[in-house]
């Protein structure tokens, strides 16, 4: 399956690799395609793309042009400006996975988020994209659970949430393919105000375990 992941950083690069180890055609996108990739150094986007020649790296635009569904890996003060700018009609039909957190780094750490209560990052993007079918996952744990969740000794919970019941299936297939086990639909796209909350305590859970190779757990 065609797949577009817009971000360059380590959820981008990851989610990416794991796809394309999985048989997808992937295609990322970045803000300035030349500029990225003349970026160098170990951990670079260039020496990563030199690992994974399969993917092209395009401008944000033409890469979402390149497939049905589309991932949302930018950082997530950044998310809404970056989505507005491929443009609503661009989007139109697609089906969008939100990744992002809009974690707020401006007083330091641990960081606070943008958004919270009344509202999520994933309605932000829904309400600025009304004809694409947004549904927020992956959110909760960090990239390398994403992609191989048996790096934990027990399986963990993950969350779906988006208004477009046949969107979240086809994304759960996704997850599926993965090797996540538990998914959880947790209902319309409001329920990802809580699923973002989560950052708060997952932050400090990393500073007190010394790790990010944590999960939840819904035991019932």
């Amino acid at each position: 399956m065609p797949l577009a992941v817009l971000g360059t950083g380590v959820v981008g690069r990851t989610l990416s690799a794991r796809w394309v180890e999985l048989g997808h055609d992937v295609v990322i996108g970045a803000r300035d395609p030349v500029a990225t990739l003349a970026r160098r150094g170990d951990e670079s986007f260039a020496s990563w793309a030199q690992r994974h020649p399969s993917v092209d790296i395009l401008d944000h635009a033409s890469a979402v042009s390149r497939a049905p569904m589309v991932v949302n890996a930018t950082n997530g003060a950044a998310s809404l400006a970056v989505l507005r700018e491929v443009g609503p009609e661009r989007l139109a039909g697609k089906v969008l996975i939100d990744v992002a957190n809009p974690l707020d780094f401006s007083g330091g750490m641990p960081p606070t988020l943008s958004v919270k209560d009344t509202d999520s990052l994933g309605e932000q993007l829904q309400r600025a994209l009304p004809d694409t079918r947004v549904v927020k996952t992956l959110n909760t744990v960090t990239a390398d659970l994403m992609v191989h969740p048996d790096l934990l000794s027990e399986a963990g919970s993950l969350f779906v949430s988006g208004n477009d019941d046949d969107a979240k299936g086809a994304v759960t297939d996704l997850l599926t393919s993965m090797g996540h086990r538990d998914i959880i639909d947790v209902g319309d796209l409001s329920t990802a105000r809580g699923t973002e909350m989560v950052l708060a305590l997952w932050v400090r859970l990393m500073t007190a375990l010394g790790t990010s190779h944590f999960n939840f757990k819904v035991v019932r």
